[in-house]
Order: structure tokens, then C-alpha cells, then sequence
């Protein structure tokens, strides 16, 4: 079969990664890379031997595929004309930046019988793809994901920018009805939250606590997972995953601390990762996530089967991202009597962040929102 035609829209950070990976392909010949700025859409053509385009219109009947990576606004409109041109397409996430308009973009990929992935690329990270066949049924889960204020994805808050890969991998591990939700955050630098705290509940009895902010001095990308049977840590930056698995003496309830000697207590304060939580670091391979991402959408385009993120998957996350933006702003900062709610309600106080020291960089930011 000849190789796969594809396209790279929006040459930002994102896309000229995309485009990089891209080019490099086996199975696929990267065509164009469009752009509305020319010196992006050249720079990025000259780095990788494609067709510079100023109109991703021009695409039509030229390229069989392509990856959406332009800001998340313009999701909608270029993916839906796109689609109607008959190619597939690998849209960067958030799908959407609504749940109306991610309904109309799955609707309109099954209609047109095309491949519609979501860039959810932390479903092949290494880190959570050694360690996913032993989180059967999870049951609680904590994520925290921060970084410092990059300047980019400002047409969205924290929510659909960072804390969507996390609800992502929660609703792909869960897979169980979300019966309820808590969130509250702030907005820090601009006119989005960019600090969330959000719960999540399940039908399973599954809880997950997710907490996101890119207005943090130290970055990190990190999760837990607990289940009946064990408990992983996940660090998706550093790419590695641990786990510890309680002996069958602990998950029996069989084990009685209070019985132990003096000696046997002295033993297990130095041994309790290796004789009854038992402690692995888990091997992962040495891969590219993103270019695992393409080389799954180009394999379901030839195979005409479901990517491993779909459409469908990525307005999940949508919907959920929604419900814990409308927590946000109606989470009422003095009680059911008091007016201040939302992100927008309070004052900037550094000890909202994990990071306190951050605001020693730029006091001038708190004390103009403060007197603001």
C-alpha cells in the first residue's frame, strides 16, 4: 500500500513537533504544513521538506489525512470542513472548546466514515502504558499536573489546557459512570482559571482528585493509582512508573501489627518496601509518544479500525472538563449568604499555590490584582 498523504495544520510549538515526527514517518509522506504566518509555515517547511500553505483549504484532494494543532477555538470550524473534504484527522486536544461542538465533530467523522483521533498523547506515554494491565477497577486517584506560565493555549483556562490529560487517563482507566463532581480554582494572570482542584466521583466508587495549575515554580506531571490490589505511581514527565503490591497476608487482613515483637517491628521499619509492600520500579520502553500517536493513526486509517483515543473519547473529556468549569464558577467563597463565587472572586494570595516561593519572582503581579 503507498504511503499515507498527510498534513500538519498550525505550525506553533505543537505542530512543529508534529511536523518533525511527521516527516520522519515510514508509512506516511508528509505533503504541507499550513499556516496563516509565513514565516512559520516556511520555517517549519524548510526543516521538513514540505508544501508551505497559507489556506488549509489547498489540502483538498491533496493529502488523505492530517493533524489539526491550531489554537483550540479553531478546532471546530477547521476539522469540520476538513472532514467534509473526505480526510481523516488526528486533532490535537482538547477536541473542542465546547461539548455542543465536539458532538458535531464525532457526528460528522461517522457520517463521512473517517478516522477522527484525539491528540491525547499521554495514553502512550511509557510511564502508564508498563504499568496499565495491573490497574483493573481503580478506586482512587490522584493527579497533579503544573507548569510555569508558558504563554501558550491562553484561549483556554488550565482545565482544557493541562488537567484534560489527566481526565482523559482517569476516564479511560475508570470506565464507569460519573456521578458527581466538586471543583474550585482561580485565575491568576489572565481571563481563564488557571488553578483547578477538582473530585471526581464514580458509580464504581472510584474517587479521583485531580489538581492543575500552570502558574507553578516547579513543574510536574504525575499521578497515583490505587486499586484492591496494589497502588502505581506514574510520573509521566520522567517517564517511569513504580509499584507496590501488598503481600496476600495484607490484602487478606490477616497481618496484626500489634502482635509483633520489639525486633520485628525494628526489622520491618527498614524492610516494610520489601517484605509486605512490596516495591518495583517498572521497565518502560524507549519510545516517542507522539510519534506512537501517529503511527496509531495512520494504522487505524489502513486498517479502517478505531484509533486508540477517539473522537468519542475526546468529547468525554469535553463533557467532564464542562462540568467541573461549571463547579468552578459557582463554588461560593464565603457560603450559600456570600456573593463572592468563581475564579475571578478573590484576591491573588501566594499560599494558594503549592509553590509560595513562586511569587517572589514578581510581587507586582499580587499586589496590582490585590488592588485591583
Amino acid at each position: 500500500m503507498s504511503r499515507l498523504r498527510l498534513a500538519v495544520v498550525g505550525t506553533g510549538h505543537l505542530g512543529r513537533i508534529h511536523a518533525r515526527i511527521a516527516s520522519g514517518l515510514e508509512n506516511a509522506h508528509l505533503i504541507a504544513v499550513v499556516d496563516s504566518q509565513a514565516t512559520a509555515r516556511e520555517q517549519v517547511a524548510a526543516d521538513t521538506g514540505a508544501r508551505p500553505l497559507a489556506d488549509y483549504r489547498d489540502l483538498f484532494g491533496a493529502v488523505d489525512a492530517a493533524v489539526i494543532a491550531t489554537p483550540t477555538s479553531s478546532h471546530a470550524a477547521v476539522a469540520n470542513d476538513l472532514l467534509r473534504g473526505g480526510i481523516h484527522l488526528l486533532v490535537e486536544k482538547p477536541i473542542t472548546t465546547t461539548l455542543q461542538e465536539a458532538d458535531e465533530m464525532v457526528a460528522l467523522a461517522n457520517r463521512q466514515q473517517l478516522v477522527l483521533q484525539v491528540g491525547h498523547v499521554e495514553r502512550f506515554n511509557p510511564a502508564l502504558v508498563s504499568v496499565s494491565s495491573k490497574l483493573d477497577d481503580p478506586k482512587y486517584i490522584e493527579a497533579r499536573r503544573s507548569s510555569t506560565y508558558t504563554f501558550r493555549s491562553t484561549d483556554v483556562g488550565v482545565v482544557m489546557d493541562l488537567m484534560i490529560h489527566d481526565i482523559d487517563v482517569v476516564l479511560s482507566l475508570v470506565q464507569s459512570e460519573l456521578v458527581g463532581v466538586q471543583a474550585f480554582g482561580f485565575s491568576v494572570l489572565g481571563g481563564q482559571e488557571d488553578m483547578v482542584n477538582a473530585q471526581l466521583r464514580f458509580a464504581s466508587g472510584c474517587v479521583a482528585n485531580l489538581t492543575a495549575s500552570r502558574v507553578s515554580y516547579t513543574p510536574e506531571r504525575s499521578m497515583q493509582v490505587f486499586t484492591s490490589e496494589c497502588c502505581a505511581s506514574i510520573d509521566f514527565a520522567s517517564r517511569r512508573s513504580s509499584i507496590v503490591e501488598p503481600t496476600a497476608e495484607l490484602l487478606s487482613r490477616d497481618f496484626d501489627v500489634d502482635a509483633l515483637s520489639v525486633d520485628e517491628k525494628e526489622h520491618l521499619r527498614e524492610h516494610l518496601f520489601t517484605d509486605l509492600l512490596v516495591k518495583r520500579e517498572l521497565p518502560a520502553a524507549e519510545t516517542n509518544a507522539i510519534e506512537q500517536e501517529q503511527l496509531d493513526f495512520c494504522a487505524a486509517i489502513r486498517a479502517g479500525a478505531s484509533p486508540q483515543v477517539t473522537g468519542t473519547d475526546g468529547r468525554n473529556a469535553v463533557a467532564v472538563a464542562e462540568q467541573i468549569l461549571e463547579q468552578v464558577e459557582s463554588h461560593q467563597w464565603d457560603g450559600a449568604t456570600g456573593a463572592r463565587r468563581g475564579a475571578f472572586a478573590l484576591p491573588l494570595l501566594p499560599t494558594v499555590l503549592s509553590e509560595p516561593d513562586y511569587w517572589s519572582e514578581d510581587d507586582t503581579v499580587v499586589l496590582k490584582r490585590k488592588a485591583g
